[in-house]
Formats: C-alpha cells, structure tokens, sequence
C-alpha cells in the first residue's frame, strides 16, 4: 500500500523574510516593563509601540509609511500616570486605541487622520474600576465599543466605551492574576489563562463559567489561551520541568487535550498569533529570535508543524497586522512587527506559488514582443527613408 511521507499542505513552504533597513522603524526606546504582553499593536494605518517615559506612561503611534529614524522629540501618547502595559487597536475603527496601565486605569484614544503633531494627553474616555494595574485589554470582535479589561485585582470588566460605564464584571472567578484573556471568534465566550494553572471559558452575560480545566500545564511560568475558529482552545505554557508546551483542547470535553507537544526549555512566555483564514499559528517566544509557525488541522496530531524563521536579534515583543493590511497580491499571508531594544522591524510572512513564476515569465515574453514590435517599426522606418533615397 502506497504510503504518503510528506503531509500535503498549502502553507509547508511559508517563509518569513525581514524588510531592508530602511523600512524599519529606528531609534524607539521600547519599554522595559516587566510584564509580559506584546509591547505592540498594529493596523492598516498605524503602528504603536510601548515606550520607556519618564514620569508616566506612554506609547508611540506611527504611520506606517513614517519608517526610518525616529525624532526623540516625536509626540507620544502620554496621558497615563503609570507605566503602560497593553495597547490594542479597535477592529472597528483604524483611529481608535485602547490602554491599559500600572495607575489602575484603562484609557481610550483616538488618534489624529495623518497620525500624532502634537502631544495626546487627553483620552476620549478614562475607564475607571480596577485596584491594581491593568495589564490586558482586549476589543470585542463583533460588537462596536464593547472592551474587555484584566487586573492584576483578579477582575474583568467588560466597558461600554460609548457610555464608559462597565456592563459586567466578572469577579470571584479568578483566585489568582489573569495572564491572558481572549474572546471567541463570534465573541459569546471569554477564555482566560489564571496563575492558578487553571484554562477557563466564561459565558459573560451569563456570568458564569461554562468549562475549565485544572493544571492545563504544570509549570508555575505564564500561561496563554486563545480560541481558534471552530472553538477550540490552543494554549502555551510550561511543564513540571520547565519544557515550553502547545495543548489543544476542546471545550466541552476538557479532561484530557487533543493534543500536546513540548517544544524547547526556553524560559520566554510564548505568545501565540492566529490566523483565522488559514487555520495557522505563530509563536513568539519573548527573548527569543526565531517565530515558530503551526498548521491546526482535523487529522491526527492535529497541530502539525511548519516551519521556523529565525534572525539573530531576540524580540523584546511582536505586533500582527490583521489581514486587510496585507498584500495578498504578493501572497503575503502574515506581517509581524518585531520589537528589538531599539527599533521595530518588520517581518513578512509569504506563500510561494507557481504562479508567481508564470507572470514573471509572461512579463518578459511581453516585454520582448514589445521590443520586436518597435525594432520592426524602426526597419520599416529606415526602409522608407532608403527607398525615398534611392528615387
């Protein structure tokens, strides 16, 4: 029986491939907070970084064409009286920024058409509720100025941004700090990643919680949950002996995973990406220099790895373009913005395909055609004038 070797798929030969040096953002004091979201957010417009201030927090906000070296005295957003945290871009509306930050608040900021001239001090909104700091903040997927926030107070509070009023709060759940909180695809279900060891998936109207798994990776090191599309849960996190693991998990059976794999002893938090369309994810280790992708599919063993792209820099953090900001004319499938110490690079994720070799070919065919057509012309030209000459 004839035996397949090598599993068909359309993305094996993805590969990363980072800008030339003047396409990169230079000379961004990234922050060095000890907290371990991604430092960066990004959409079709902008690029944010989370940057060293003094005197508070702040944030850039670029334009994505503004690449090159970056004045010291650019203007920041800097409302904040702590340290920002998390920033995150809302999917509604390329202008509008969410943060959270060490001074217990959550602010809202809408950001200028051709980006920042001056200084931003002054939010849209202040959303005030937590008693430590926030270190998650989270848009809804579906709903139009509907946020999510996470506290270092055990507590998620679900916005209004529109009224800035808080609509649920899901307290007593979570014993422990929230390291990371997600919303499903369709954003009826949270899931959260808690010190506890524990995964769990939260109905939020319901307040309630509707599965969890206890010890879902036995290493005390961070854990990361996110749903995929079909409403699973793909987490990353640690083992007893300190090995960085992958689980996948289905909801509504959580005694035991789909499927686990151990990958290294790196001790950098992963943070998962996922692309939706393509059903792929990326892992950026903190500190590490490489981004490992893997393709979730519905046959064993379900996560199945593609490939590395490795550089020689670590990643102080990692921003994701979502897919309207990609140029899909190039095959490009997915753009990282990866943090150095000081600039941000970016990295470009594409699909080689056949075709690509086709155009080029049908390019150059044309391109010689066109210059039979004008050496004919010339011949044509030089054989009137000769035989105007001639009479």
């Amino acid at each position: 029986m004839f035996r397949r070797v090598v599993r068909a798929s359309k993305f094996r030969h993805v590969f990363g491939q980072a800008v030339k040096n003047d396409q990169c953002y230079d000379d961004i004091r990234v922050s060095r907070v000890t907290w371990d979201s991604s430092f960066c957010a990004v959409n079709p417009k902008f690029v944010a970084i989370i940057i060293e201030a003094s005197g508070g927090g702040a944030f850039l906000v670029l334009p994505l064409l503004k690449t090159g070296r970056i004045d010291k005295a650019y203007p920041t957003v800097c409302g904040h009286t702590g340290p920002v945290l998390d920033i995150d871009w809302c999917p509604h509306n390329d202008h509008v920024i969410a943060s959270g930050s060490e001074d217990c608040t959550v602010m809202v900021w809408q950001i200028p058409e051709n980006g920042l001239v001056t200084p931003l001090a002054e939010p849209v909104v202040v959303l005030e509720g937590h008693s430590k700091r926030v270190g998650i903040v989270t848009w809804h997927p579906t709903a139009r100025n509907v946020l999510m926030s996470a506290g270092c107070d055990n507590l998620i509070i679900i916005w209004n941004v529109g009224t800035g009023e808080g609509m649920i709060q899901l307290e007593d759940m979570h014993p422990d700090v929230i390291f990371s909180a997600c919303w499903s695809r369709n954003g009826a279900l949270i899931c959260t990643a808690c010190k506890d060891k524990k995964i769990r998936v939260i109905d939020p109207r319901k307040e309630k919680i509707v599965a969890e798994k206890d010890k879902a990776h036995d290493g005390a090191r961070p854990m990361r949950a996110i749903f995929l599309a079909d409403g699973n849960i793909f987490t990353t996190g640690f083992s007893r002996m300190s090995e960085r693991q992958l689980a996948l998990w289905n909801p509504k059976s959580m005694e035991e995973p789909i499927s686990v794999h151990e990958l290294d002893t790196s001790n950098g938090v992963l943070l998962p990406f996922y692309d939706a369309d393509t059903n792929v994810v990326y892992l950026c280790g903190k500190g590490d220099s490489s981004i490992r992708y893997f393709e979730i599919t519905d046959e064993a063993p379900f996560v199945h790895y593609l490939n590395t792209f490795s550089s020689k820099e670590p990643q102080r953090g990692m921003g994701y373009m979502p897919k309207r900001g990609l140029d899909v004319n190039k095959c490009e499938i997915a753009r990282f913005y990866k943090l150095h110490e000081r600039k941000c690079e970016p990295i470009i994720m594409t699909v080689p395909r056949k075709v690509w070799k086709l155009e080029e070919l049908l390019r150059e065919v044309k391109s010689l055609r066109d210059l039979v057509t004008l050496q004919d012309r010339r011949i044509a030209k030089l054989e009137d004038q000769i035989s105007k000459v001639a009479i």
